[in-house]
């Protein structure tokens, strides 16, 4: 007996999708495709949100000194003219920033294996590439997703079935996130 569905593609193409799948899943909170891919992008999701409970205190705060530009109304920087070259003025500033111990930054980087890197880009300024952000999805696991499921055992997603689809008459279903 197999462990997992094929799915009808080789082994380099099933990873992509299952990878892509579980990232949309994590990202927006539910997708809609097939009964037999949900079946397998729930059995990585489920895994990948378990590590996010296991390690989700598991980080110090640190105080730290930072550069940051300074910035005029306009919130652009402000420069000054030093040996006849225009240079950015830096302030020095402190900031807490989360420091994974050694167990979530392992964690961190086993979901970094799995998650495709995401770009967020405004629905305003739609395709333009400046108000672009990066958004990580292994933080939102231990920041957001995590702590809402702390309490639970397992069971993080949910497979609702909408029907068959129109074109080749393949069951559709919701996968989401409980």
């Amino acid at each position: 007996m197999a462990k997992y569905r094929k799915l009808g593609r080789t082994s380099d193409q099933r990873k992509a999708l299952i990878r892509n799948q579980v990232t949309a899943l994590l990202y927006n909170g539910k997708i809609v495709t097939t009964e037999a891919k949900a079946k397998e992008v729930r059995k990585v999701a489920e895994g990948l949100i378990a590590m996010g409970i296991r390690e989700r205190d598991n980080f110090e705060e640190v105080t730290v000194m930072a550069k940051v530009a300074r910035k005029d109304a306009n919130g652009k920087r402000v420069k000054e003219v030093v040996d006849g070259k225009r240079v950015t003025i830096y302030d020095e500033v402190e900031k807490k920033i989360k420091k994974d111990l050694p167990s979530r930054l392992h964690a961190r980087r086993q979901m970094n294996k799995v998650l495709y890197p995401v770009t967020y880009v405004p629905k305003e300024k739609a395709g333009r590439k400046r108000n672009t952000k990066k958004v990580d999805v292994a933080a939102k696991v231990f920041d957001e997703i995590a702590p809402k499921y702390a309490g639970r055992n397992g069971g993080y997603t949910r497979i609702v079935k909408i029907g068959q689809r129109k074109g080749d008459g393949a069951l559709e279903v919701l996968l989401e996130l409980v």
